[in-house]
């Protein structure tokens, strides 16, 4: 009940809100994508800058937790596009989008918001190397495997500018990789930086969520019911318990860390599967249904994450 009242209901309470604002009318679509650009321009940049500027980096890097977590992820990801070509005969791109349907955890506006919430400070430096490595290398796994899927290489040929520049433009791993080279070179960050940073990071966290739910508010459930839960399924109990069972057992993780990666192993579908399936055109029912199915789920499976870690 602790876990209930202190972390899920406060984080995912605010999903709510801004999924029954949109709903309701209260909130339009417009005002939605400036607070999302707002989340994802400013106020998250601000708190991850301001954030590796400020904490002591590792001496080296922990391999192990991030194999843990993305080994997981990929195991995941392997099942859902095997169970996608041959258990429902999914073709060209759809078996990759599978694969990302099990392994693309939202991230930034859910996890962000929860883990911090669960952990405080002390876990700003594992999440961050998560969200650091997360869409940038899923984004282009996808890519190749689509492709291949349909056959065409132009698109592969293209992908490491492409990466290039999605990672120069990207304002969340310019904002990560400034915050640690500002570090590096040992600067302290100036007081009126310190404290503009700051401001904008107390606002990322309520906007991330309530951006979140105002966000899913424009999906709809489109059928695909059983590759869409098979997705589901995978994401919300197969990915976590991949990353438990490495962690604890394969590599030697702190517990800090450890819990870190499973809560994000464990959080819903990101939306940027949809929008990978948009490009394509290819498995945009599925997409959208568990990204909206998992959402939901989460509430519940999020709470049993916790409880199982014994959050306190």
């Amino acid at each position: 009940m602790e876990i209930l009242l202190d972390i899920v209901v406060p984080v995912f309470g605010i999903v709510g809100l801004g999924y029954g604002a949109v709903r309701l009318g209260w909130f339009s679509a417009e005002a939605t994508k400036g607070l999302s650009r707002f989340v994802f321009n400013f106020a998250i940049p601000a708190l991850l800058f301001r954030t590796m500027a400020t904490t002591e980096l590792p001496e080296v890097i922990a391999w192990g937790y991030l194999i843990s977590y993305y080994g997981g992820g990929y195991l995941v990801w392997i099942l859902a596009s095997l169970i996608g070509r041959f258990g429902f005969r999914q073709t060209g791109a759809e078996p990759a989008l599978a694969g990302m349907t099990a392994a693309f955890s939202n991230t930034v506006l859910l996890g962000v918001p929860l883990v911090l919430t669960t952990f405080g400070e002390a876990a700003t430096l594992p999440l961050f190397l998560i969200i650091a490595c997360h869409s940038w290398q899923l984004l282009s796994v996808v890519t190749v495997q689509a492709e291949i899927g349909l056959g065409a290489r132009n698109e592969m040929r293209h992908l490491p500018v492409n990466v290039l520049k999605s990672l120069t433009s990207n304002p969340i791993i310019l904002a990560l990789l400034g915050g640690v080279l500002f570090n590096l070179v040992g600067f302290e960050l100036p007081k009126i930086a310190d404290t503009l940073t700051e401001t904008l990071g107390r606002a990322a966290l309520p906007c991330a969520v309530f951006a979140m739910g105002a966000s899913i508010a424009g999906y709809r459930v489109m059928g695909a019911i059983g590759p869409a839960s098979t997705g589901v399924m995978l994401k919300l109990v197969a990915h976590p318990l991949f990353v438990w069972l490495l962690a604890t057992h394969v590599f030697t993780v702190d517990p800090l860390w450890r819990d870190v990666a499973v809560i994000l192993a464990a959080l819903p579908v990101g939306v940027n599967v949809y929008l990978m399936a948009e490009r394509y055109q290819s498995g945009i029912a599925p997409a959208a249904t568990a990204i909206l199915i998992s959402t939901g789920l989460s509430f519940a499976t999020v709470t049993g994450v916790l409880a199982l870690l014994q959050v306190r």
